[in-house]
């Protein structure tokens, strides 16, 4: 941040590690000065509202209730956030916001609601998502609802605790890392196939504090997230630890990949990237998985699908990836899957993908022929009217 730029600094520290996030958010205090954090424990939104805690490093110095929004938890969060983060720039003496996300808030929300309603006034300076090494795994394997875990941040969450962990960590800046007795090689090594790009530093480090202050490119940030653009992980092997990228240009044969789903989702502890069906040729589809738990979404068109005039529309970092993946025949229709996990079996799992798509046959026999494939995904991707 320069000299003359009076915005107010925010970190993000979140993550369902509670305990390594407390000691993460705990460090920034002690270690930058004039720092607050702000905190909205969302464990009583069945009673219809969201406590509030502002602290330094000398203790509590404030807290609240705010009343739920739309029976929504992150809502309330959203509402009552802004203002006390603008209340903090108003004041001048803030050297560091640090907002600390309830368990299953992902931070990405928060990141694009202040960077869209404070940016007069505030600007984020760092995502870290606190882990612990030895969790990890444990976290990312598991398919059970945030419901059940007591996580859910809305009656109508339907997401897993592994899929929310995923996102929590391949969308942060700064991974932190907290000592455990418990974590091995195997862990580290994980935690860094998972999301290679970002730097692991202890959380009790003067480099946190540098990374939580360095800046954070919102837009940016959301780009490295869309299906049809992610940065995706690459090739790697360490300490039992495996990342398989696997490409295609031909399409998947929809009632064989789809009879595949349950063995392909179950592959991995972490499964992502955006593939294309012979029946849906113009649509991207996008791929998600941990803990056993797949969602597959429609993701707007190929742009190889639109007209011309329509490129001039898209944005020039969706334009760049689709040259990198572009071919001759199927333009940027592509199968982009990446598989994390420790004790990858490489061969089988390439086999299988390779199973699913169109024969050689199949494939010559053109498009008409391939929209009257079995529609095996149907329920997953048509909506019920």
């Amino acid at each position: 941040m320069t000299s003359d730029d009076r915005r107010l600094p925010v970190a993000l520290v979140g993550g369902l590690h509670s305990d390594a996030r407390r000691e993460v958010v705990d460090e920034l205090l002690r270690r930058v000065p004039r720092s607050v954090a702000l905190h909205h424990d969302l464990t009583g939104a069945g009673n219809g509202s969201v406590r509030r805690t502002v602290r330094d490093a000398s203790g509590e110095l404030s807290q609240g209730e705010a009343p739920l929004v739309n029976d929504c938890a992150c809502c309330a969060l959203r509402e009552d956030l802004l203002p006390e983060l603008e209340r903090l720039a108003a004041g001048g003496l803030t050297g560091l916001a640090v907002v600390e996300l309830w368990d299953s808030v992902e931070p990405r929300t928060m990141a694009e609601v202040i960077a869209a309603h404070g940016r007069e006034w505030a600007e984020v300076t760092g995502v870290i998502t606190a882990v612990d090494p030895a969790l990890a795994l444990p976290c990312l394997a598991d398919g059970d609802d945030l419901a059940e875990a007591g996580l859910a941040a809305a009656p109508t969450d339907q997401r897993t605790v592994g899929d929310t962990w995923a996102r929590q960590l391949e969308y942060a800046s700064v991974i932190a890392l907290v000592d455990s007795d418990d974590e091995d090689a195997q862990d580290r090594a994980l935690i860094g196939q998972l999301h290679p790009t970002a730097p692991q530093v202890p959380a009790a480090s003067d480099a946190l504090v540098k990374l939580a202050l360095a800046g954070f490119d919102v837009e940016a940030a959301a780009a490295a997230q869309h299906p049809a653009c992610a940065l995706l992980p690459q090739e790697a092997e360490e300490a039992g630890v495996s990342t398989l990228v696997w490409h295609a240009h031909r399409p998947f044969h929809p009632e064989r990949l789809f009879e595949a789903l349950e063995d392909l989702s179950c592959a991995a502890a972490r499964s992502r990237g955006r593939f294309w069906l012979a029946d849906r040729p113009d649509t991207l589809l996008s791929w998600d998985a941990a803990g056993g738990a797949l969602c597959v979404e429609n993701s707007g068109p190929w742009l190889a699908s639109l007209p011309d005039a329509a490129w001039d529309l898209v944005p020039a970092f969706r334009r760049a990836a689709a040259a990198l993946d572009w071919h001759p025949e199927t333009g940027d229709r592509c199968q982009h899957l990446v598989f994390v996990s420790p004790g990858l079996d490489r061969e089988g799992l390439t086999a299988l993908l390779e199973s699913c798509l169109l024969t050689d046959a199949e494939y010559g026999a053109g498009r008409e022929a391939w929209k009257r494939l079995p529609a095996a995904f149907g329920p997953l991707l048509d909506p019920i009217h």
